[in-house]
């Protein structure tokens, strides 16, 4: 199943060892799903730990890194106007232009939607549960 994940995603799975994020990243791994990111995905990510967790440069390159190796890197082509929060905003243009099948996500907000151009948003709980 090809899956774009929600930034918050990504820093629980990096900030919180053994955490329900991690075990949906290792899914990734193992090969279970298709991680489908964007730039903007990435340094969204990135910037948050740097802001609110202090990571060093080097810290954050690393990460960059690992989290690039991950999935397949798309360039969204349309830019979309849904829901108030604009960084939620590029996570549907991810997953649009990238034809995911699954958006997963812990902001109300996208959840509320339920469906985006047939493409599921479920909770990282419903998520690991299917």
């Amino acid at each position: 199943m090809r899956v774009v994940f929600d930034s918050n995603i990504f820093i629980s799975a990096l900030v919180i060892p053994g955490s329900k994020a991690e075990k949906a990243i290792k899914r990734i791994i193992e090969g279970t799903d298709s991680l489908i990111l964007s730039k903007v995905i990435i340094d969204e990510v990135l910037t948050v730990l740097a802001k609110k967790f202090g990571s060093d440069r080097e810290h954050i390159s690393r990460t960059a890194i690992y989290i690039a190796d991950l999935g397949e890197i798309i360039n969204p082509s349309k830019k979309l106007k849904i829901v108030k929060d604009d960084p939620d905003n590029r996570i549907l243009e991810c997953a649009m232009s990238g034809k995911a099948e699954l958006i997963v996500t812990g902001d109300k907000e996208l959840l509320s939607l339920g469906k985006f151009q047939n493409i599921k948003i479920v909770s990282l709980r419903d998520y690991l549960i299917s």
